[in-house]
């Protein structure tokens, strides 16, 4: 078990994520180079200057702000590595290094299914949703969901209405904001009674840019998604998607091909998603998961903790930036071409990210920003 955080570091590791060009895989490798946070954070410009460029990290009065405002909302943080921190979503590609939240951590610890689907939803698909998630958590599974109009909303209530608490909302906002408006009770009761998880800041309004990165947390905190109603290209979709990469289940309820708010469940299961068509195939399925999905999407990925490289000090940086352009390609094909070693690439990588050069994508990609 870790050594319990100091205050100190506990807030350099905020400050430190909030800082420019910070993403959950240069933030594992700063800690892994450097040992502790505080660390990091002296050694951030150091690091951009060898990118090619000056940098500052985020203020400290915006990390002492943001700690009152957590506070005052009632929640708490949640870092990568306390014991709370829910086990899935720790081996999932990209999990956020630290969580804000309300309520109960436990709630993640038994098994979980997420249950997602469209935002106008039909009544049919509503009621089925929101009779898959009562019978579900009645069953012992706890229940996640975004807590967006439509399915999501009709998770929760269905999860609630069991009585025991058994379900997890993950919002796109900061834990202090309630979106859409409508469902600001259910969000409290969510938060009271089940567990509530933001990764964005306290005060942050939900961007569209905030929703595919809270699909994921979605997708990484249960062993299956089960998907209800979807138009095609829909957020829905994302969330299966991603728990296919991250090797879960991916389950989809089948619809009528005449209305367009089924074509993505029929598509998933085309794709190679699990038909089911009563809670019991959803019990049956994941009663028995053992990280070998049945659905037949992408292999998993590896999490955020286990995917960097943590470069030792006495190994410098190569010269890989000539070989990146705006079109991802893998770090392990960088290693190969560049012909360094792997903690070299990764150190060099690193600079130009945290000097804004470097975008990273899915998949253990990278490019060039644009």
């Amino acid at each position: 078990m870790s050594e319990p955080l100091s205050r100190d570091e506990a807030f350099a590791r905020i400050r430190l994520l909030r800082s420019p060009n910070i993403g959950p895989v240069s933030y594992g490798q700063l800690l892994g180079r450097f040992g502790t946070a505080i660390a990091a954070l002296e050694a951030l410009p150091d690091i951009a200057g060898r990118g090619g460029k000056t940098y500052h990290a985020a203020p400290e009065e915006r990390i002492t702000a943001e700690i009152s405002a957590v506070r005052k909302a009632g929640a708490r943080y949640l870092f990568h590595d306390s014991p709370d921190y829910p086990e899935l979503l720790a081996q999932s590609e990209g999990a956020p290094p630290i969580l804000t939240v309300r309520g109960d951590p436990a709630r993640a610890a038994g098994p979980c299914v997420a249950i997602v689907g469209a935002r106008n939803a039909s009544g049919a698909a509503v009621k089925l949703a929101r009779d898959f998630s009562l019978a579900l958590a009645e069953a012992g599974f706890t229940i996640v969901s975004g807590l967006a109009r439509g399915i999501d909303g009709a998770a929760h209530g269905g999860a609630l209405a069991a009585g025991n608490g058994a379900t997890i909302g993950v919002i796109a906002s900061g834990i202090d904001i309630a979106y859409p408006p409508e469902h600001a009770d259910l969000q409290e009761q969510v938060a009271r009674e089940g567990l509530l998880i933001a990764e964005q800041p306290p005060r942050t309004e939900p961007l569209a840019r905030h929703f595919p990165t809270r699909n994921r947390i979605i997708a990484g905190l249960a062993a299956g998604t089960v998907v209800v109603e979807a138009a095609p290209r829909s957020g829905s979709l994302i969330t299966a998607r991603l728990a296919g990469e991250f090797g879960r289940e991916v389950m989809a309820i089948p619809g009528s091909p005449l209305d367009t708010r089924s074509h993505g469940c029929n598509q998933l299961i085309r794709d190679g998603a699990v038909l089911v068509q009563r809670p019991e195939d959803v019990v049956e399925l994941l009663s028995g998961f053992d990280g070998t999905p049945r659905s037949s999407f992408r292999e998993t990925q590896p999490g955020w903790i286990t995917a960097p490289v943590l470069v030792p000090h006495d190994d410098g940086p190569c010269d890989v930036a000539k070989l990146l352009t705006l079109a991802p390609i893998g770090v392990d094909e960088l290693i190969r071409q560049s012909g360094g070693s792997a903690s070299a690439v990764q150190l060099s990588l690193l600079e130009l990210e945290i000097a804004g050069r470097l975008m990273r994508h899915a998949g253990g990609r990278v490019s060039l920003s644009a």
